[in-house]
């Protein structure tokens, strides 16, 4: 037995993706699940974690087909730019991507997109394969004393196609 201690993969060998139940429990694992994966590898998990969380239960319950799954995949490029991709089975319920207006305050809904639109530098919808639709978002992570989302919304890009 060896004492020596390993070391987590690198960040770039971030890419993970995982079949989830298209239930609240789903979209609560699809959270943990990120945030573990990001801790592990000693990066920031705030923007991540709300990000997901937004997406994965809107595929819970806006993208959710009886007996079908939806899948998280988190990958990270280009060192700090960390894509989140959600996929679900309902290609013809797909939100629309560009600036949101925030809801009124006596609103119960629509919150979650302006949150994702705060949050990534872009995001969008990519259709596919039938019936399937991936709503993704592209977060920079903030380098040590920056907080999420500094960088002001004028300079993201929300309908910029996927790379």
């Amino acid at each position: 037995m060896s004492n020596k201690i390993t070391a987590c993969p690198p960040a770039e060998a971030l890419d993970f993706s995982v079949l989830l139940s298209a239930t609240r429990r789903g979209a609560r694992l699809a959270r943990l699940m990120t945030v573990a994966e990001l801790s592990a590898r000693g990066l920031p998990t705030e923007s991540a974690a709300l990000v997901v969380a937004e997406l994965a239960a809107n595929a819970a319950l806006h993208g959710a087909v009886p007996g079908r799954s939806f899948r998280l995949r988190v990958s990270l490029h280009e060192t700090a730019l960390l894509r989140v991709e959600v996929t679900d089975a309902r290609g013809e319920r797909a939100p629309v991507a560009g600036p949101r207006r925030p809801p009124g305050a006596d609103s119960e809904a629509g919150r979650g997109l302006v949150l994702v639109e705060a949050l990534a530098e872009r995001w969008g919808v990519r259709h596919g394969p039938v019936p399937c639709k991936t709503v993704w978002a592209d977060m920079v992570l903030a380098p040590s004393g920056e907080p999420p989302g500094a960088r002001p919304a004028a300079t993201r890009s929300p309908t910029a196609p996927t790379p």
